[in-house]
């Protein structure tokens, strides 16, 4: 069974490919194809999210007993995602090729700053405090794959 970091890790790169598919798309001006992955990206990346937020940070603050640590730094970042989010929804519905790549480059980078943070930090963290690894494991995955 893999570890925490790397199953996570692996839903990263997942929600990655699915978000530069949706980027060549409106790159082409190939709008449906554009939408159809955007929407499949948006969804993933919120079950991504959601599950951070519900299963795993509460399983590491309760081991640590830190809830101003780094899942609050995180849980921030998530909102801005969020917030980036919603603007490119917008930007899908008018058709704005170059307000959309905008954005993009400016989600993207955010999530690669994000997820580096968790990836080299806080999901080794995760996996070193939490005693039920492979439960919680169970538990995002479940989440993750609904």
């Amino acid at each position: 069974m893999s570890t925490i970091p790397e199953f996570m890790t692996e839903k990263h790169r997942h929600c990655d490919d699915i978000f530069t598919l949706a980027e060549s798309a409106v790159a082409q001006k190939n709008w449906s194809d554009a939408n159809a992955q955007w929407q499949l990206f948006a969804n993933e990346l919120e079950l991504h999210l959601q599950a951070e937020e519900n299963i795993l940070f509460p399983q590491f603050e309760q081991a640590t007993g830190m809830t101003a640590g780094p899942t609050q730094v995180m849980r921030g970042e998530h909102q801005q995602i969020r917030s980036l989010v919603g603007e490119l929804n917008q930007t899908l519905t008018t058709q704005d090729k170059s307000k959309f790549l905008g954005l993009s480059e400016t989600l993207m980078i955010l999530m690669q700053q994000h997820n580096m943070k968790e990836e080299m930090m806080l999901y080794p963290m995760c996996q070193q405090q939490i005693l039920q690894t492979d439960e919680v494991k169970r538990q995002l995955s479940e989440f993750c794959d609904k």
